[in-house]
């Protein structure tokens, strides 16, 4: 019975005579670009702290329509799976593990596992253990493998709780223990809501501004307070390698914790009523206290209102003290940052952020650390005489970083970096890390003055990877190694001080990604893994990076891949085109390369590449910025800057002769699918858009959207301008939308394309809506994906491949509907 309920969701009632669209239920599209969906990619690596094992873990990537359709809780902005105390649906999961061995390449299969998800992999820090989730129907149990034994066992009966806690366990620093929270509800009656408990749901506001980003899946009534007590209630709990459990304090909805570098005392933020219906758990009200290991409470640091009247702006935050951390390269000492501005980064004065240090058993009155001219923005540690600082600022997206002295951080300062937070050219990279003697894990300084960077190394050739050694002393870089071309080649640790011996992880535009050693001093490279090419059918395929400019200066640029086996001679190619805008403050910033010419030719089943198989060229990332220069903000200028950079585009293609100038197509996922409305709107560029989970109407998002810090009563004709919803009229090219029935993402509500979709019929326009059940922002079923290549794969044979005229703006040729 239950097989036929998900059969019927997806039943689509459509009037395309005579044509495959008018197939009803699930579809599946041709067998090039289905074998995309189960095609199996390398596994994700996690290397030990002493760097002489790597974890590989099979990535679990798609799930059954089953999965999907188990009963899931939404509450205070999470979903939740009732029956086991888990997140519904994390991001990252895993079917297998192996382990090899760094030095002698031996390989140990881990087969002693129970049935179920593994996720939230982490070495101990003696890389003795590696501990990780088993998620079963019932229960989430912590398993470790013994890197002595090479055997894996649960480590503890307690079962998990990941409601609040997204990763419910940490290793001590000392790896004698884990802490963990207990789901102490598991196995309970579950509560149950009839007709006597339902009372009418009353919000007053108090007359004071609290603007709130449009969040989804919040609580709405008293019984959803009840439930979100019952499952987000947790018990730290102190499990030894014994497996023999003790609790820590007292059960409480745990927020976080994190344990001190000593391993001595836990930073614990717990939520307190009352709870609110207008913004998720993360600005519910929180105290912060620090426990010792027998869970007494040594000292409590904060008790953060709701914050629910933050001041408009990303760069506004909390009153009072947050960001609460442990200092890494220390015992037991607290840092936090406090605002002084009132938490609204537009008032005007000479410091934004405070930060205060409390050292253990934290009985004294909190330091002042540091005084910051913009807002906090995060502390990596080193050791007591090295750290570096980061600021930023959202007006002009810039970011400022400091290597500091932890003991006077204010007067011994040094300029480390100072950039736009989206210019790639003058990214320094990021610092690589070890572990201190604690435990844990800090920026590795070798000799008492050098740092070594690995980053992207973004440049006009692309990006071209590097690992540079940093002199704190004098202030001066040094390249020890760059990648070299035809390779795409990057640091992924360093197992000498020297940097001289490297793991990286080598690729090519033929070659699957794989691991290596790399040793400078004896220019070796030695293969560790041997991954298989993933997609064989599409090993033809050829890439090209195309630099172009629009017509305000701005230089552009886009990846361009045709089909395997095609050459010029053959005439241009009907073309997709799959973008995404981003907003930036500076014309040379936003005209920045950042991919590589030699990167592996990735043919996932998300994006565009699939239908290189059917003889289509492929532009994927064309550049759309949205420039705001000098008092202008991006948006001022969307529908110009956007309509521009979307001309550029096929320009340079029909002028290389790939394109021919009446087939292309525009496709987009999120803010990309709001573009497709947009183009379609506003220029005669394409002769069909495929937007999936878009929005299409801002005055459904009135406190802001994307980097729009102004809400709708400042600018509301910025909100008309772009919203296409507003200007549906002008859409004269077919558009096919597609949009998760269960999508949580701030701003497209499935209604932005519902409302739309209705807009388009009744206006006469060609359109066609797909309303997948149970998926959300991104699409995780097999069922479903399948069915999206499908749906694309016919609208672009309809509309993008044949010759056949599109239908007048009478006329409407299809009208889906979900039947359950």
């Amino acid at each position: 019975m239950k097989g036929i309920r998900l059969l019927l969701a997806l039943m689509l009632s459509v009037s395309v005579s005579g044509s495959a669209l008018a197939a009803q239920g699930y579809q599946t599209p041709s067998s090039d670009l289905a074998a995309l969906v189960d095609a199996k990619l390398a596994p994700s690596s996690y290397l030990s702290a002493d760097g002489q094992w790597l974890a590989l873990f099979e990535r679990k990537r798609v799930e059954t329509l089953d999965d999907l359709a188990k009963e899931e809780l939404k509450l205070a902005g999470i979903k939740l799976n009732p029956a086991n105390f888990s997140r519904s649906r994390p991001r990252t999961k895993f079917s297998t593990l192996q382990l090899k061995h760094i030095a002698t390449g031996a390989v140990i299969t881990v087969d002693n596992l129970p049935q179920g998800m593994i996720r939230s992999p982490k070495w101990s820090s003696n890389s003795e253990y590696l501990a990780f989730i088993v998620e079963q129907p019932t229960q989430a149990q912590l398993w470790v493998y013994n890197g002595e034994t090479k055997q894996a066992r649960q480590l503890s009966t307690v079962a998990l709780n990941s409601v609040l806690t997204a990763t419910p366990y940490q290793w001590l620093p000392d790896s004698t223990a884990i802490v963990a929270n207990q789901a102490v509800n598991l196995g309970k009656p579950k509560l149950v809501s009839d007709a006597n408990s339902v009372v009418p749901v009353i919000q007053q506001s108090s007359g004071q501004k609290a603007p709130a980003r449009t969040y989804q899946n919040l609580l709405t009534s008293p019984f959803d307070e009840l439930q979100f007590k019952f499952y987000g209630q947790g018990q730290l709990t102190y499990i030894p390698l014994s497996g023999v459990a003790l609790p820590i304090g007292k059960p409480a909805l745990l927020k976080s914790f994190s344990i001190s570098p000593d391993s001595t005392n836990i930073l614990v933020a717990t939520i307190d009523e009352p709870f609110s219906y207008q913004v998720p758990y993360s600005r519910f009200a929180t105290t912060w206290q620090v426990l010792g290991m027998r869970g007494y409470t040594l000292a409590q640091l904060s008790k953060q209102p709701l914050a629910d009247n933050i001041p408009q702006g990303y760069d506004s935050v909390r009153t009072g003290r947050r960001d609460f951390q442990w200092r890494d390269d220390q015992g037991a000492e607290i840092i936090w940052a406090q605002a002084q501005d009132g938490g609204d980064m537009k008032t005007d004065v000479p410091y934004h952020d405070h930060l205060y240090s409390l050292r253990s058993p934290f009985k004294r009155e909190p330091k002042l650390f540091a005084k910051l001219e913009w807002r906090f923005s995060g502390i990596e540690w080193a050791n007591e005489n090295v750290a570096i600082l980061t600021e930023w600022r959202f007006s002009d997206r810039q970011l400022r970083t400091y290597v500091i002295q932890p003991r006077d951080a204010d007067n011994n300062r040094v300029l480390f970096s100072q950039r736009s937070y989206n210019d790639a050219y003058k990214d320094p990279g990021d610092a690589i890390y070890e572990r201190n003697d604690l435990g844990v894990n800090v920026i590795k300084v070798v000799g008492g003055r050098y740092i070594f960077l690995r980053g992207d190394g973004a440049s006009e050739q692309g990006n071209v990877p590097f690992l540079d050694q940093y002199d704190i002393k004098t202030n001066t870089t040094k390249r020890l190694w760059q990648s070299k071309a035809p390779y795409y080649e990057r640091v992924s640790a360093m197992l000498d001080d020297e940097g001289e011996r490297l793991i990286t992880i080598r690729e090519s535009k033929t070659e699957q990604p794989n691991f290596f050693i790399r040793d400078l001093d004896a220019d070796t490279l030695t293969q560790l893994t041997t991954f298989a090419h993933p997609y064989p059918a599409f090993k033809g395929v050829t890439k090209e990076l195309l630099r172009y400019q629009r017509d305000d200066g701005v230089e552009l640029s886009g990846t361009l891949y045709l089909p395997s086996g095609y050459d010029k001679t053959q005439g241009p190619l009907p073309v997709l085109m799959w973008a995404y805008p981003l907003e930036y403050k500076d014309k040379a910033v936003a005209s920045q390369v950042r991919e590589s010419p030699y990167e592996f030719t990735y043919i996932g089943y998300w994006g565009p590449m699939p239908y290189l198989a059917k003889g289509i060229a492929v532009f994927d990332d064309p550049k759309m910025p949205i420039v705001g220069v000098d008092a202008k903000e991006p948006n001022d200028l969307f529908r110009k800057q956007l309509v521009a950079s979307a001309k550029a585009a096929v320009d340079v293609l029909v002028e290389k002769g790939i394109a021919d100038k009446d087939k292309i197509a525009i496709a987009g996922h999120s803010y990309g699918a709001f573009m497709v409305a947009n183009l379609l709107a506003h220029s005669d560029l394409f002769k069909t858009g495929i937007a999936r989970s878009g929005a299409y109407n801002r005055t459904l998002t009135p406190f802001g959207f994307q980097g729009e810090e102004r809400d709708f009563w400042q600018a509301q004709d910025v909100y008309a301008n772009m919203s296409p919803f507003f200007h549906a009229e002008k859409i004269n090219e077919p558009m096919l939308m597609i949009h998760g029935q269960e999508d949580p993402n701030s701003g497209t509500f499935p209604m932005q394309s519902e409302r739309m979709y209705a807009a388009l019929k009744g206006l006469g326009k060609e359109a066609r809506l797909v309303m997948l059940p149970y998926e959300a922002h991104g699409y995780r079923a097999r069922k479903s994906l399948l069915h999206v290549l499908w749906e694309q794969e016919q609208w672009l044979d309809k509309y993008l491949l044949s010759d056949e005229a599109p239908a007048s703006d009478a006329q409407a040729n299809t009208e889906p509907s979900v039947t359950e």
